[in-house]
């Protein structure tokens, strides 16, 4: 039987500069995500659409969800196969369009995961692996656009 799961966040808008949506350069882009026990995280819209570039916008946190799922599952999987990860760190890359109205979509979403292992003969079975850790991905499956991976896998070298 499936389970269910319920997240819940507060979001806050905090660019009311005294007259609030008059027009659209009347107001700030920025807001606050709180969720309980965690701290804030200070967001804006992307600058390109006036917002503040020294904050997330919904688009980096897009990414950054996407990246973090499909790591944490690698890890699990990584742990069960007895490969032994001593690094990882990714640099995703997303693709959006923006529609004349205004409107946009993200067309896809490259991963590009740099592992560190310690053995050299688990390397294709490593790379391997990121098919599987998309494949369970919370975030990746509720996407309705592509998200690929080109994972490289390196060995420590003690």
């Amino acid at each position: 039987m499936a389970k269910e799961h319920q997240y819940q966040a507060t979001l806050t808008w905090a660019g009311n500069k005294g007259s609030g949506t008059m027009d659209y350069r009347s107001y700030d882009r920025s807001y606050i995500i709180s969720i309980d026990n965690k701290p804030d995280i200070s967001g804006s819209s992307d600058s390109a659409f006036l917002g503040d570039k020294t904050k997330h916008n919904p688009e980096d946190l897009l990414l950054a969800s996407l990246s973090s799922c499909h790591m944490l599952w690698y890890l699990h999987l990584c742990s069960q196969n007895e490969i032994i990860v001593m690094d990882y760190k990714d640099t995703p890359i997303g693709k959006m369009t923006e529609n004349s109205d205004g409107s946009g979509h993200f067309n896809e979403v490259v991963l590009n995961p740099v592992v560190v292992i310690t053995d050299e003969s688990q390397i294709e079975k490593a790379n391997s692996l990121h098919d599987q850790a998309h494949k369970m991905c919370f975030i990746a499956n509720s996407c309705n656009f592509p998200i690929k991976h080109n994972p490289k896998s390196i060995v420590e070298r003690g």
